[in-house]
């Protein structure tokens, strides 16, 4: 299965939150409703397939506001969940209107 329909298939069934993402979440006055409805819809900007313990990628997705967000979430291979490692709302002097990194 394609990574992306994976991670489409995960938001709606099971996702965990680490404590990390709920700080970064807190720091930002974001809301796991916030960041569920924002990741309904998302693009893939960079994987990590060689990630520990998990493979993971970061996702571009908006907010309600249309705002960008930054998600980074691991995939499990035993567990079909989506663990959100952290999110940010990224910086437009590191980043791109299209989540890609400025050089």
């Amino acid at each position: 299965m394609h990574i992306r329909e994976s991670i489409a298939r995960r938001v709606k069934k099971s996702v965990k939150f680490t404590e990390h993402a709920r700080l970064a979440m807190r720091d930002d006055n974001l809301t796991t409703h916030n960041v569920l409805a924002a990741a309904q819809s998302f693009q893939v900007v960079e994987k990590y397939l060689d990630a520990k313990p998990f493979p993971a990628c970061l996702l571009l997705c908006r907010l309600d506001d249309g705002s960008p967000l930054h998600v980074v979430c691991a995939l499990p291979e035993s567990v079909d969940m989506l663990i959100i490692v952290t999110v940010y709302k990224p910086s437009e002097s590191e980043w791109s209107d299209q989540g890609r990194r400025r050089k």
